[in-house]
């Protein structure tokens, strides 16, 4: 009987979650693995609306407390640590100059393009508003987090971070604020901001809480505020995943020695 292992990710995990599954498949190459990727917040979603996965990993613990547990998920697992990074690439406009105390100026210059993801679908997305509003205090200069959200819209915002970074490879788009792991992925050059406001480093968390964005809640017409906090990335097996030991199997892995080396080489930073 052929054993199959259903993975539902964050986008932003698309090639550390590959990697384990092909590393799984050395072991056990008779096991069928089906991997889809969506905004974190889209894929928690579709676990409360009865879809059913095997393994679930998303890009922020934070939605499995506010959506999942205990209802979906009894635990789960905080494996890696990243950051948002400002990704371009060799003929976007402006990167000859950009600095990370002139950034906010290049981008709204005109004729410039960013792009950012969905703050309603995918952490990436507000986590990108959180560090604006953090910049905005860090460099003095009010108003910045509205300047730039307001030139941003529309069809420079995209369902998950790894959608955004492939305009930026192929020119769409000349800049992206993304997870330095997409960065990475694609082969992107970028520009690394201050941690003070990048959401990198756990030291800074009581300051990254001064940063704040609503979202839509569970039920329909319902917000939530969330507030800023070091950027993670966590992974459980729900509760009615059809195949659990094999599922077992999988965590393992990605928790272990070689899926924190996996996980190191895509450029997370590794728990």
């Amino acid at each position: 009987m052929i054993q199959t292992l259903s993975i539902l990710h964050a986008g932003a995990l698309r090639m550390p979650i590959a990697e384990c599954a092909k590393l799984l498949k050395e072991t056990h190459p008779d096991w069928e693995i089906r991997l889809e990727s969506f905004g974190s917040r889209a894929c928690a979603r579709q676990i409360r609306e009865g879809k059913v996965v095997d393994i679930l990993a998303l890009a922020d613990p934070m939605l499995f407390d506010e959506l999942l547990v205990p209802e979906y998920v009894d635990k789960y697992y905080i494996f890696a640590n990243d950051q948002i990074v400002l990704a371009y690439n060799e003929f976007s406009k402006g990167s000859a100059e950009i600095t990370p105390d002139n950034w906010y100026d290049i981008l709204l210059e005109e004729g410039i393009t960013f792009g950012r993801s969905n703050h309603n679908l995918d952490p990436c997305g507000y986590r990108t508003n959180e560090k604006q509003q953090l910049a905005e205090k860090h460099y003095g200069q009010e108003g910045l987090f509205g300047r730039l959200d307001r030139k941003c819209t529309g069809e420079f915002i995209y369902p998950k971070s790894y959608d955004m970074a492939s305009e930026v490879l192929v020119g769409k788009l000349d800049y992206a604020f993304s997870y330095l792991c997409v960065a990475n992925q694609f082969g992107l050059p970028y520009l690394k901001l201050p941690e003070r406001i990048n959401l990198s480093n756990p030291s800074h968390a009581k300051h990254y809480q001064q940063a704040s964005v609503s979202l839509q809640g569970k039920n329909s017409g319902e917000m939530v505020c969330v507030t800023g906090a070091p950027i993670e990335f966590a992974i459980a097996i729900p509760k009615n995943a059809d195949n659990p030991e094999v599922a077992d199997t999988f965590l393992d892995l990605i928790l272990g020695k070689k899926g924190r080396q996996l996980m190191e080489d895509c450029g997370l930073v590794p728990y």
